[in-house]
């Protein structure tokens, strides 16, 4: 860890411009820039991470045992940035996502099996989303929580479909600082720091059945099959879409560029990510917890117990960033199950592409997005399902993940480019903690 971590940080003081500019502003400002130009794929992905879904997820969690989670976002920090960062390079180094990648090495069967795995629990994700999302306007602004479902899939699915690709893209990373609405949450409760400080780097570990589903949830979020896909496809996509940018097993002298490119970009955006997760866990945690409301089911319902006990402020904030999450996430989940099945089929993928030219794959993008509309229609109530997607991801990340391990030390996937030591040390380390914890939530079911 040790090793990555003095990568990043020698990465990131190589942004600083040479020779450095007069002015100290402007030189602070080259390097933000230098800094925002580089980030992509890594911080949309860690964003999108803390979709309705997840915000339900840490909610839970923050309610039923006030800080006691905290420990998890420092602890599954590390594992899920080099998680992203081996996903990133597959698809910068093979040109290839990960569906594709699976397609050309591992039998047809296994292929299959996690791509339509991912495709279930995605449209069950969209469906959840959207009924968070549509139920939160709706508490902000009264009326009709469906017509609300209706106008955000339909929004999201055309911006997605129709838009360029190089416009799309600053879309989605501006979408990012919508999260910073749970940083303004916390800055308006009363937290117990010391309190906090110490259920983060020391905390009290339960092997209660309730508690162990929590941090299978939990880590089910973080380490979520879908960003693993979209992040090694964005990667590619981006390697398609920018003039002069080859594979690298085609053009090895841009490696490390690209590999110091996607460090910056990976750590950065999951470090985002989780900083918003501990905002969540440690607000719910300061006032639902701490006034005995345990029992938080969705992420509106959340945002509602929120207003007697932190005000209104607190309580719009929450909700909005809900609202501003599942516009972020809904693209990412809906793109990730197409970008999967297309290289599956091998059909023409890609968001640069447009509609003509890649009819099947924006299809299931609509299809995805339709299908999880229709969710919320069918007497099902995707929101309360919103905590065990999470644990259903938790228990199919673990199959992904060792198939991820295994490509991306082996030569004829990655050519000269298996992963360093460091890396690999900790994909592992991340895969083993994962099949562990779901491991002991079947036991504690089973005895």
């Amino acid at each position: 860890m040790a090793d990555i971590t003095d990568d990043v940080q020698s990465d990131l003081a190589s942004l600083a411009p040479d020779p450095p500019l007069a002015a100290g502003s402007k030189t602070s400002m080259s390097i933000s820039r230098g800094i925002w130009k580089r980030l992509g794929p890594g911080l949309i992905t860690g964003a999108s991470d803390d979709d309705p879904s997840g915000i339900a997820t840490y909610s839970q969690v923050g309610a039923q045992y006030g800080y006691g989670m905290a420990w998890t976002m420092i602890f599954s920090y590390p594992l899920m940035a080099a998680m992203q960062e081996i996903s990133a390079r597959i698809g910068r180094v093979t040109g290839n996502g990960i569906a594709g990648n699976i397609r050309q090495h591992y039998p047809p069967a296994l292929l299959r099996t996690i791509v339509c795995l991912l495709l279930v629990a995605n449209i069950i994700n969209l469906g959840a989303d959207l009924g968070a999302m549509g139920d939160a306007v709706q508490q902000l602004t009264g009326g009709s929580p469906h017509i609300f479902v209706a106008i955000f899939a339909v929004a999201c699915a055309c911006l997605e479909i129709f838009s360029r690709y190089d416009q799309y893209v600053p879309i989605l990373k501006w979408s990012t600082f919508s999260l910073l609405a749970y940083v303004a949450t916390v800055m308006v409760v009363k937290v117990d720091w010391h309190e906090l400080a110490v259920q983060s780097f020391v905390p009290t570990f339960s092997w209660h059945r309730d508690y162990i589903v929590g941090v299978v949830a939990v880590f089910g979020t973080t380490l979520s099959p879908y960003l693993f896909f979209w992040q090694a496809s964005e990667e590619s996509e981006d390697e398609r879409t920018t003039a002069g940018a080859e594979p690298l097993l085609t053009f090895p002298s841009q490696a490390a560029t690209e590999f110091r490119r996607i460090r910056i970009d990976t750590y950065a955006g999951m470090g985002y990510s989780n900083i918003i997760a501990l905002c969540i866990i440690v607000t719910t945690a300061a006032t639902l917890h701490a006034h005995g409301i345990t029992d938080i089911q969705t992420s509106a319902q959340a945002a509602e117990a929120l207003r007697p006990i932190a005000g209104r402020f607190a309580s719009t904030v929450f909700a909005i960033g809900i609202v501003g999450t599942g516009l972020l996430a809904i693209p990412v989940l809906a793109g990730s199950a197409s970008y999967a099945v297309g290289e599956a089929m091998q059909w023409p993928v890609g968001l640069g592409r447009r509609p003509s030219e890649a009819k099947a794959f924006y299809g299931v993008i609509a299809c995805a997005t339709l299908l999880g509309f229709g969710i919320n229609f069918v007497g099902f109530n995707p929101i309360k399902a919103l905590f065990w997607t999470a644990v259903i991801n938790g228990v199919v990340a673990v199959p992904l993940m060792i198939v991820i391990m295994l490509m991306t030390a082996q030569s004829r996937v990655m050519g000269p480019f298996i992963l360093p030591r460091a890396l690999l040390t900790m994909g592992w380390l991340a895969t083993g903690i994962m099949a562990t914890t779901v491991a002991a939530m079947f036991w504690t079911w089973l005895f």
